[in-house]
């Protein structure tokens, strides 16, 4: 089910401000673009699809990277214009209340792909539908795409969206997030 565009305003933010564009589905999930600067379609537009973690991007936990790369995109498209798309897919797409069971079982020894399994689930239940939607509705079908995941890079391709640079972005390692990011780079082929 396809994300129409819903609203608009300008968002002061730490970044500089942003124009925020909430776009809803059927079920009334809401996708989110945050702007920076104008959209010039003659050149490929850098781009950010970030799915939520309210974890660590509102409680701090420590045991990801979702809030530095979420920061670090957002200076980024500040600096340089380009786009955040903000996706709803807490835990991989399972939800809160799972992913902290998940990580329950994290504590126990289990990785990331390990403890998703064992509750029943896939290890990356995303998809980037409605990012594809949000791009369609900017007419946005080039990118330099800000991502360490190969899975958002073939989507885009699949949806005939040039994906013409992937920007790398490099996070702090700590003591509790080192398994998570090394199943990432072993287990789910990231560019870490």
């Amino acid at each position: 089910m396809s994300a129409q565009f819903y609203s608009e305003t300008n968002l002061p933010t730490e970044f500089g401000t942003l124009v925020l564009r909430v776009y809803r589905d059927d079920e009334h999930n809401e996708p989110l673009a945050l702007i920076s600067g104008p959209i010039n379609r003659s050149k490929p537009i850098n781009l950010r699809i970030h799915s939520a973690c309210l974890t660590s991007e509102v409680l701090g936990s420590c045991k990801c990277d979702c809030k530095h790369q979420l920061d670090t995109s957002l200076k980024f498209i500040s600096s340089n214009s380009g786009v955040v798309i903000y996706l709803q897919q807490e835990g991989r797409g399972m939800g809160l209340g799972d992913k902290v069971r998940a990580y329950a079982l994290q504590e126990y020894g289990y990785d990331t792909i390990e403890s998703n399994e064992m509750l029943g689930f896939p290890a990356d239940m995303r998809t980037y539908d409605h990012a594809i939607d949000i791009l369609n509705d900017l007419h946005i079908d080039s990118v330099r795409l800000l991502t360490n995941n190969p899975e958002k890079i073939q989507a885009l391709n699949e949806a005939n969206i040039s994906v013409v640079e992937r920007i790398s972005i490099l996070s702090p390692i700590n003591p509790h997030s080192k398994h998570y990011l090394d199943t990432k780079r072993t287990k789910m082929g990231h560019f870490l």
